[in-house]
């Protein structure tokens, strides 16, 4: 049996960093994960391969000598696996999908997909292997019940070239205790969070080790902390065990709730395993968007102290908010500029508001005749599904003016400098850089140093790193690479229309 699995591309976007891995000379920042997970399922002697749109070109030939393809996709790759699976069909190739693009909309694919795996995979692999083998497949393999992620097995690297990627990426959870009405976790995943054992998280790090890879890893988790007393008794214990017996061959990064600040135990023992990067969902300063969003565990917090707190365990805080809540008010254009300046939150993925399927948001939206299709998966293209409180022109043209000010070289370079200012480099960190990390750094003096925008504020910063603080150089730099990436990203939503600066507090 002849399978050819197919990741489509991602249009550019906040989170592609397009502009940023042709310093490092990557293709993808990541490899599908779950692809290689479904991967590891089939049986050993079918012929499997796997074509990373992101990475290589799909050809005509790899599709016509399959027998089955099977695709995976997220919302924002929807354009790309329309695309694909018509190829598909112009060859006669069934086409097996799954993954949330297609567990979420059905039926935006009904005319084109053959066969559909909805929902977790894991307890239909086998039904769906016996179907493909007695040429029986069935239509739909859904089960609605979420399964046990104990039983699933160490993603299948092989199919990868691992030189592509600037980081690989694991999972240790799925669900998220929090109830936010925008998102739609809840629905893919649920709200009770199920883990896996720490033999299966040593296991899938330990073949990433033998595969060769020395970089960084991303815990794909939605909450990484949904069960803290677990993480602290068994994971991380066990996970700074074969860190330090391995002489931390890996940086780690995650997605975690604003109530991390709350314990000390719990950033320490993660610093001590060596995660340096959080994703936080702090979504707005309001107290009333706040509360519309059903996001509590937020309220409950002072935002900008938890920040400066998470960041003075040694983590770079990443920040997502949305603007666009029935609740803002003009002002919170400005509310939102300050509030990130002043947490020093480098990267701050800001996004209007948006309703996707699953989500309670998209229910009371479609009740209300406020929905307008559906999100294109795309945070920061300026674009709803949802008709705003807000006059939409003024809510597009004032996000366009958010973002391509935080990420002006003025601004961005202005809360990097006050980052490094209070970050304090994790003892794992290495000293050592590779070749592709100096490659870097000289294509950065070019593009950044000589011929960017951001010049003055590039070389201000560098001074000020090699002298003041000589051990965030590499950081300075790396920081400097995602400003660009950032800047590109804001410049394409348009030039700014506000002729006078958002002013500071």
């Amino acid at each position: 049996m002849k399978i050819l699995m197919v990741y489509p591309s991602y249009p550019d976007t906040f989170w592609s960093f397009k502009y940023a891995l042709k310093f490092v000379s990557k293709k993808a920042s990541l490899p599908p994960l779950g692809l290689l997970t479904v991967a590891s399922y089939l049986p050993n002697t079918w012929d499997v391969k796997l074509i990373d749109m992101n990475c290589e070109k799909l050809k005509d030939e790899d599709i016509k000598n399959a027998d089955y393809v099977f695709i995976s996709a997220m919302t924002v790759q929807r354009d790309s696996s329309i695309e694909t699976i018509k190829k598909c069909n112009q060859f006669g190739i069934p086409v097996i999908a799954g993954g949330p693009l297609f567990t979420m909309e059905p039926d935006i694919f009904n005319d084109i997909v053959d066969y559909f795996v909805l929902g977790e995979a894991e307890d239909v692999m086998q039904d769906l292997i016996k179907d493909i083998e007695n040429k029986k497949v069935k239509r739909y393999y859904a089960k609605y019940n979420f399964c046990n992620i104990n039983e699933t097995p160490v993603p299948k690297w092989n199919l990868l070239n691992l030189k592509w990627y600037a980081s690989m990426s694991i999972q240790y959870s799925r669900g998220c205790p929090y109830n936010c009405e925008f998102c739609d976790i809840g629905a893919l995943a649920g709200r009770t969070p199920r883990q896996k054992s720490s033999e299966q998280v040593i296991a899938e790090i330990q073949s990433l080790y033998d595969a060769g890879w020395r970089k960084s890893i991303f815990f794909v988790d939605d909450n990484f902390i949904g069960n803290k007393a677990k993480l602290k008794k068994e994971i991380l214990p066990t996970l700074i065990k074969w860190q330090k017996e391995h002489k931390y061959p890996f940086s780690f990064y995650t997605e975690v709730s604003i109530d991390f600040a709350d314990d000390d135990e719990l950033m320490n023992l993660m610093s001590e395993s060596g995660f340096d990067r959080v994703f936080v969902g702090i979504e707005t300063p309001d107290p009333d968007s706040l509360k519309e969003a059903n996001k509590y565990q937020n309220i409950k917090h002072d935002l900008e102290a938890s920040v400066h707190k998470i960041q003075s365990f040694g983590f770079d805080v990443q920040g997502g908010f949305i603007v666009g809540f029935d609740s803002d008010k003009p002002t919170i254009f400005n509310r939102q500029f300050n509030f990130i300046q002043e947490s020093a939150i480098v990267t701050a993925m800001v996004g209007l508001l948006n309703a996707p399927r699953g989500s309670q948001l998209y229910t009371r939206l479609r009740d209300e005749g406020r929905l307008i299709g559906e999100m294109t998966g795309d945070n920061v293209d300026a674009m709803t599904n949802i008709i705003p409180k807000m006059n939409i022109e003024v809510l597009v043209k004032e996000y366009k003016n958010l973002m391509n000010e935080l990420y002006s070289p003025s601004s961005y370079y202005k809360r990097l400098k006050e980052f490094l200012s209070i970050y304090k480099i994790p003892k794992f960190k290495k000293s050592r850089i590779d070749f592709s990390e100096i490659m870097a750094f000289f294509k950065s003096i070019f593009l950044l140093g000589i011929f960017g925008r951001e010049r003055n504020e590039y070389w201000k910063l560098l001074t000020w790193s090699l002298f003041r603080k000589p051990k965030t150089f590499a950081s300075a730099v790396s920081f400097a690479i995602y400003g660009y990436h950032f800047r590109k990203i804001a410049e394409k939503l348009s030039k700014p229309t506000r002729k006078k600066k958002l002013s500071p507090a």
